[in-house]
């Protein structure tokens, strides 16, 4: 909004829980061209690695990249954007709660209560609150912890990526590792699962030793920084049009069956910045095809209920398939005919009734 200048006449608040510092997490996406954020991409690769015992390959992907924003270098980029802009004021406090009905909005913040006019107000919510466990939605977690570590010797390779190593044991569900190089003695090395409960804070580090002493043959190496995180994998339905104008991981924005985010949130902030520039309703946007909620939440069936592994299925996409289409189709850019293809590469049996049973 800020970067269009057309809203230099408008009043812009921001509440945000607490300044942001750290570098407390890390985005990684993929994109045909340059991006919105292409100027603080920390890294970016043009060839990807899958490995399995079934099958290791290493990709070329180009015109996409796989790019990297450091959590730090975002906060930093956005904030000093934001500090330029006199019509934007930033609030940190704690949302205890919040009610928004018939153009008031009404907060609870650090135990006092305000109520705003919202007459010619838009709303946009980021709070993200899990449904009822009374309805039978699929909740599954994609959670990691990541380390970067510094090697004395050089042993990765910076000009490629590893998206998913599926060597590691499957003992508690779908898991996976990846490396990011961001030179030949240093990476970004991330343990990552999907399973419906977390791990306990020790096992992530004792499955980060594991991985490295023995998949990538490190020995010796300094952990210089540290991540977790937890995502939302669900087969709810997320609108747009509720409290507000809903965004994010709220508005339905995390890939249910990969937990991707970063890019689905850009896209959706880019429509809404064109309507709003257009004088257009925001309720008239339109929504992403049915077709890609119905493949994720087919896939996030299957794996819930364990009816093939996690891994088996990711090996077969990217084993009979081409990763540049793989890729458009994880992003939700593939045509029907690309998906059909993508689709028939897949165990049958199990995907047809795991399919039947989203109908």
């Amino acid at each position: 909004m800020l970067q269009s200048e057309k809203f230099n006449d408008k009043k812009i608040l921001v509440l945000e829980k607490e300044p942001k510092i750290k570098n407390d997490r890390t985005w990684c996406f993929w994109e045909n061209q340059n991006g919105f954020f292409d100027e603080i991409v920390y890294r970016k690769w043009n060839k990807i690695s899958f490995l399995s015992e079934e099958y290791a390959a290493s990709m070329e992907i180009l015109p996409y990249q796989y790019k990297m924003i450091r959590g730090i270098d975002f906060y930093q980029y956005c904030f000093n954007e934001i500090e330029k802009h006199g019509n934007v004021e930033i609030v940190y406090a704690d949302v205890k709660n919040w009610e928004y009905e018939n153009n008031n909005i009404q907060l609870r913040i650090d135990n006092t209560d305000f109520r705003l006019s919202a007459a010619g107000t838009q709303v946009f919510n980021s709070f993200y609150t899990p449904g009822t466990k009374e309805k039978k939605h699929i909740r599954l977690l994609q959670h990691f912890k990541g380390w970067v570590i510094e090697t004395k010797q050089p042993v990765f390779n910076p000009g490629e990526a590893t998206m998913m190593d599926f060597r590691v044991h499957q003992q508690h569900g779908t898991t996976f590792a990846y490396v990011l190089p961001f030179s030949a003695t240093t990476a970004l090395i991330e343990y990552t699962l999907f399973t419906k409960e977390l791990l306990l804070p020790q096992q992530y580090d004792t499955e980060l030793k594991n991985y490295i002493g023995s998949f990538l043959a490190v020995k010796n190496y300094t952990i210089t920084e540290e991540e977790f995180g937890v995502i939302p994998m669900t087969d709810e339905k997320f609108i747009f049009e509720g409290k507000g104008w809903q965004i994010g991981t709220a508005g339905g924005q995390t890939k249910a069956s990969s937990g991707y985010t970063f890019q689905f949130i850009q896209k959706q902030s880019q429509q809404i910045v064109n309507y709003l520039i257009a004088g257009k309703s925001l309720s008239s946007m339109p929504v992403t095809p049915q077709r890609f909620r119905f493949y994720d939440n087919t896939l996030l069936h299957i794996l819930y209920y364990n009816k093939l592994p996690g891994k088996k299925i990711f090996t077969d996409l990217f084993k009979n398939n081409k990763p540049r289409q793989v890729l458009r189709f994880l992003d939700n850019e593939s045509s029907i005919a690309e998906e059909l293809k993508i689709i028939s590469t897949l165990p049958t049996l199990p995907f047809l009734k795991a399919a039947l049973k989203q109908l």
